[in-house]
């Protein structure tokens, strides 16, 4: 899910290079208290950089060095500009893009964080790399199958959160997918895991796709697995379990778990992120009223089909930047489709069996209305059950604050509980 700010971060995130020397070079972004840490790869014929926020790696940059020690970074593709100055110990420089300006530090050398939840090798189950279609998009995967897995065996397909991410689900050199079908396989249970469109090993129209796309890339992965397996469940995460939702109302789904899933509308996610990041960076309250009016104008009109409203003139400064940097790329295809979705409609249509899950510290995914939606709403559905989980973030994280800052921080990758009661449920069904 994205706010303001994090559609702006993420952006930041994906693409950046800095470096006057060889060798691994890193550095964070700090956008509104958000830290993007970047990882720079460089050398004179191929530089590259790594989001780990993102999971990206191996992303080319463009690089001119000067005699002074200053080097010059340009990005193309996202508008993008560094310019540092080599210090020996340091690079000191600033990245600009859509008239912010944000420093950036580059310290030789790349921080590597503690995640104990990551599936080593040697595993007690079989992988298999597989690869599906939906129309021009070739989705390829990972197949984990517990030793002695038949047609009986439960399988379930997993289904990634907003914006591109790899089969792992990869944040913050967290690998949550991969933790999943490792708990899973070890207890007998099967799991396909991709990497979305246009990233990684798959291929596929971004800049186009709209939600519809996105489900029926997950359909296509449900259509592969049902010949060989007869109980075929969907996992997501975040906008994943809204698709879940999807397939289910669509009687596509044997069984699905939503972890952080939304099923109120995203105009309604999008305003509860940005009031929450309003109130936390300490502004008024008349001022997140008025910018929120603002917004929520912008997300009708994009709804509709309408030209976007004008910033608010009476707005600070820099809310008024962020306004007009974010609103524009609602327009397109994707957020279009995003804003407009509004699942409640089609729970009453859902039959299967339901387990979802909601931190009560979530500020991605709002827990109470989400979770007072799909308890409303899923009335016809063989069985349901909705966990409200206490102090856990966006992430399925157990924490402390839930702001998008900590989960760099946390070494838990997911809720041990919820992983214990996952497989639990599925077993019962």
């Amino acid at each position: 899910m994205k706010t303001i700010f994090s559609v702006l971060a993420l952006m930041l995130g994906t693409f950046i290079a800095a470096n006057a020397q060889t060798g691994t070079w890193s550095g964070e972004l700090d956008v509104q208290g958000m830290k993007l840490p970047l990882v720079f790869h460089l050398d004179d014929e191929a530089p590259t950089m790594d989001s780990p926020m993102q999971g990206a790696k191996g992303i080319p940059v463009q690089l001119e060095r000067e005699s002074s020690g200053k080097l010059i970074v340009s990005i193309p593709a996202i508008g993008a500009r560094y310019e540092g100055q080599w210090q020996g110990e340091k690079i000191e420089g600033s990245f600009s893009q859509m008239g912010m300006t944000l420093p950036l530090v580059l310290t030789p050398g790349e921080v590597r964080h503690n995640r104990p939840q990551t599936p080593q090798p040697p595993f007690p189950y079989k992988t298999e790399e597989v690869s599906f279609t939906n129309g021009d998009a070739v989705l390829k995967g990972t197949l984990s199958m517990p030793e002695g897995a038949d047609r009986n065996t439960p399988v379930l397909i997993m289904v990634t959160g907003s914006g591109l991410q790899d089969r792992d689900e990869t944040l913050f050199e967290h690998k949550p997918f991969a933790v999943i079908a490792d708990a899973f396989a070890r207890a007998g249970i099967a799991t396909l895991r991709y990497d979305d469109r246009g990233l990684g090993e798959s291929t596929g129209d971004i800049v186009n796709m709209t939600e519809e796309d996105l489900k029926n890339d997950a359909l296509a992965g449900i259509t592969m697995l049902r010949e060989r397996f007869d109980h075929v469940g969907v996992i997501g995460h975040s906008e994943g379990g809204s698709i879940a939702i999807m397939l289910a109302s669509e009687k596509k789904a044997d069984f699905i778990i939503s972890l952080a899933g939304m099923a109120v509308s995203g105009k309604e996610t999008m305003l509860y992120q940005n009031r929450l990041s309003l109130t936390i960076a300490g502004y008024s309250e008349e001022i997140i009223a008025g910018f929120c009016k603002n917004f929520g104008d912008a997300l009708d009109a994009v709804v509709a089909g309408q030209p976007l409203p004008a910033v608010a003139e009476d707005l600070p400064e820099e809310l008024q930047m962020s306004y007009k940097t974010v609103t524009p790329q609602l327009c397109s295809p994707y957020f279009s489709s995003f804003v407009a979705m509004d699942l409640r409609p089609r729970l009453g249509d859902i039959e299967c069996p339901v387990l979802a899950f909601n931190g009560t510290k979530d500020q991605q995914v709002e827990c109470e209305s989400n979770i007072g939606a799909l308890r409303d709403g899923l009335k016809n559905a063989k069985s349901v059950r909705l966990e409200k989980m206490e102090s856990v973030n966006h992430m399925q994280q157990t924490c402390e604050t839930g702001r998008p800052e900590e989960y760099i921080e946390i070494e838990e990758t997911i809720s041990p509980k919820e992983l214990e009661i996952m497989v639990e449920w599925i077993k019962s069904l």
